[in-house]
Parts: structure tokens; C-alpha cells; sequence
């Protein structure tokens, strides 16, 4: 799952209860024994957003790669993360949740 940082991205608002539903997701796949990871960064300038992902992606062969909410609203950035995970893991299914809470069900959409 690559995703936003709740806990730091800019702004007033209270991160926590989109942090306890990326949680409620996660553990999702632990219910239902189903390998998961996340990775997560933050829009305040302290990461490499590119770096960041690549060295995720990078790791393992991924089934199915899940692109957050957060970052589909940031048209460039995702432009640029749909194309990382199309070179870095060209036979993962590429899966898109509507809620935090949602990525178990948008990965299980394609998983076997």
C-alpha cells in the first residue's frame, strides 16, 4: 500500500482517524493471513517521495500494488507513482481503495 503519511501531511486536521483507518485495513490482511506492507510518506518535505517508493517497490515481486486516496488528489505525484510501480513491478495489478479502511478490499480484488 503506498499512501500519505497521515501524521505528516500540513494542514489543521487531526490525522488520527485517518491513521486508525489505514490500521483497521492493515489488519485486515493479517486476519485473512495475506502478506502486506506499507509505505508510507510524508507531503512536508522530509522525504523522497520517489526514493521512498522505489526502495518499497524494490524489496519483493508484489501481486498487487494499492495507490491511496491521498495521492490520486495529487495529480502529478501520482502520475509519477503509477509510473514508478509500472517499472519497478510490471506484473503487479495496480488497485486504487476508496477509504482508508478499504485496502484489504481493493487488493483482494485482484488478488488469486
Amino acid at each position: 500500500m503506498i499512501g500519505f503519511d497521515p501524521y505528516r501531511v500540513p494542514g489543521p486536521w487531526d490525522p488520527a482517524p485517518v491513521a486508525e483507518a489505514i490500521a483497521v485495513g492493515m489488519a485486515r490482511f493479517v486476519d485473512a493471513g495475506v502478506g502486506v506492507e506499507a509505505c508510507l510518506f510524508g507531503l512536508d518535505g522530509s522525504d523522497d517521495i520517489d526514493a521512498v517508493v522505489t526502495e518499497a517497490l524494490d524489496r519483493r515481486p508484489w501481486e498487487v500494488v494499492v495507490i491511496g486516496g491521498g495521492v490520486r488528489n495529487q495529480l502529478e505525484l501520482f502520475e509519477r507513482i503509477v509510473n514508478l510501480v509500472r517499472r519497478r513491478a510490471p506484473d503487479a495489478a495496480i488497485a486504487f481503495n476508496s477509504t482508508p479502511d478499504g485496502i484489504f478490499e481493493a487488493a483482494a480484488r485482484w488478488l488469486g
